[in-house]
């Protein structure tokens, strides 16, 4: 009886995200799409698609501006030095992911404040996103939990 509820709740729930996503007309891979809250609140991220490729910059962040609260942080750590003039704002530091198998794979983020490259994945939960950076094999990794901006 139970598992039985629970299945029609598993079906119910599938078919309400299905008909948003209709109702919205937003492509399942898309979902992604939007203004994402770090898990630490310290930064802000926007995510859009450029040739079925996803890629997310940095809009706003605790750590983006000078004392003075106006210039912007560079690319500092940055390994080529022919970006470390770069600003913090609006930096682009995720880049190439496709979308497979329920989960977008295949690409990169920077760390700003190491100056290294990681492969990531990101999936879709029902709290947000979850960002995994790794190197090597995603067991060697670390996740972080985003939540939509509304």
């Amino acid at each position: 009886m139970k598992k039985l509820l629970i299945n029609k709740l598993f079906l119910l729930g599938s078919i309400l995200i299905s008909s948003v996503l209709v109702a919205q007309n937003i492509k399942e891979e898309d979902r992604i799409i939007g203004v994402w809250l770090t898990e630490k609140r310290d930064g802000k991220v926007e995510i859009y698609k450029v040739n079925n490729r996803y890629y997310g910059k940095l809009i706003w962040g605790t750590k983006m501006y000078q004392a003075d609260g106006k210039t912007s942080v560079k690319d500092s750590k940055n390994p080529d030095a022919k970006l470390r003039s770069r600003d913090l704002k609006n930096l682009v530091f995720m880049t190439d992911f496709v979308y497979k198998d329920d989960a977008w794979e295949d690409g990169k983020i920077y760390d700003p404040n190491s100056g290294e490259t990681y492969s990531c994945t990101i999936k879709y939960t029902d709290s947000g996103i979850e960002i995994r950076g790794y190197i090597g094999i995603s067991l060697f990794g670390k996740s972080e939990k985003w939540t939509r901006v509304k």
